[in-house]
């Protein structure tokens, strides 16, 4: 078990280091961590839109697949193979998203409590805490949302790669009719994400005007 640690604890400093020898760079040219911060909750909305679009497509695929003549079923699942793979990797890069602002938010945030202890005036000392303060508290509830939204995609990618498995191994019309009943629960489920995905979306606008 150690030597398993031991990589995976390696892979943590390294990326840590990589991270601040970005934004140290990025500082030096006049980008801050609270631009970076910006910038990246905007990347998060944009995947979070990809991801819509792409979990939409795979439904309507899956949907296709419902009322399909078992004749062209063959070419029906490959479409539907392929629109589950580009879900899929749409989650991914919304994942990688979440966790790089989660990143740059942690470091940014240890930054500002680090300089709240150089503040020799009490007045700003205590104002800058306040804002720290509400700048966390904002930031907590629009990362709470991303996760969430996050969360959600995991069962739906989970019964779509179901259902890519039993198509593969039976391209039949008994495949079809054990499809129709998933068709109602995931069409619920895909509504359930993105109203969660767009709630998420707003978070994210009120955390962009509050820090701008």
């Amino acid at each position: 078990m150690a030597k398993l640690l031991l990589p995976l604890a390696l892979l943590v400093l390294v990326t840590t280091g990589c991270s601040k020898i970005y934004y140290a760079g990025m500082e030096k040219v006049g980008v801050h961590k609270r631009d970076i911060m910006v910038s990246r909750v905007k990347d998060v909305q944009e995947s979070q839109e990809e991801a819509q679009e792409e979990f939409k497509s795979a439904l309507e695929q899956f949907g296709s697949l419902v009322t399909i003549k078992e004749t062209d079923l063959k070419k029906a699942y490959d479409k539907f193979s392929s629109q589950y793979e580009d879900a899929k990797e749409a989650a991914e890069d919304l994942s990688k998203d979440i966790n790089k602002l989660e990143d740059v938010s942690l470091a940014l945030f240890k930054e500002w409590e680090e300089e709240i202890t150089q503040y020799k005036n009490a007045k700003l000392k205590s104002q800058s805490k306040k804002k720290l303060r509400n700048t966390k508290a904002k930031y907590n509830k629009m990362m709470a949302s991303m996760r969430r939204s996050e969360k959600k995609m995991e069962p739906i990618l989970a019964t779509f790669y179901d259902n890519v498995l039993t198509l593969k191994h039976s391209l039949n019309a008994q495949a079809i009719g054990a499809l129709q009943g998933e068709f109602s629960s995931l069409k619920n489920n895909i509504s359930v994400l993105m109203k969660q995905m767009n709630q998420s979306i707003k978070e994210s606008d009120k955390f962009i005007q509050a820090m701008q």
